[in-house]
């Protein structure tokens, strides 16, 4: 039981230091494209963070599913790379099919999986609207006349 939460524990901490770095290099891009998107039009703009930020997204969720899939394939837990891959992203999307368990000796590891799923939905939601924010905040304060 320890074995599992303490590898777990460590495949949640390195999928959220991914997450990490991810904002961290969204923001990044934010920064140094300001000048860009704060000039008209805007909505446009808005619009095209909105898509690059959830494409953004989907990477990151997948970076953390692989890590899960391979994880999971390196313990020997399955045999092959598409049954963990797709019981990883079933755990990381709490969707919870039940159609592939995993043995009783790694099922805590399910769990785990999920709740770093549930913790990388929470947090990239909270970037789709931050970058969002961001960009419309810039946009705003720039149509402000100078004083």
């Amino acid at each position: 039981m320890f074995i599992q939460l303490a590898l777990g524990t460590v495949l949640l901490l390195a999928s959220i230091f991914i997450a990490g770095l991810s904002f961290w290099a969204m923001e990044g891009m934010i920064v140094r494209l300001h000048p860009w998107l704060a000039r008209e039009p805007h909505r446009i703009k808005l619009m095209l963070v909105l898509c690059v930020a959830a494409v953004w997204v989907m990477v990151q969720m997948t970076a953390g599913v692989w890590i899960w899939a391979l994880s999971l394939h390196v313990l020997g837990v399955f045999d092959a790379m598409e049954p963990a891959v797709y019981f990883s992203l079933v755990a990381f999307t709490t969707l919870g099919f039940g159609d592939i368990l995993l043995p009783l000796e790694w099922r805590l590891l399910g769990g785990l999986a999920a709740a770093n799923g549930l913790l990388n939905i929470g947090m990239v939601t909270a970037l789709l609207v931050e970058a969002l924010r961001q960009v419309r905040l810039q946009q705003l304060a720039a149509r402000k006349p100078n004083r």
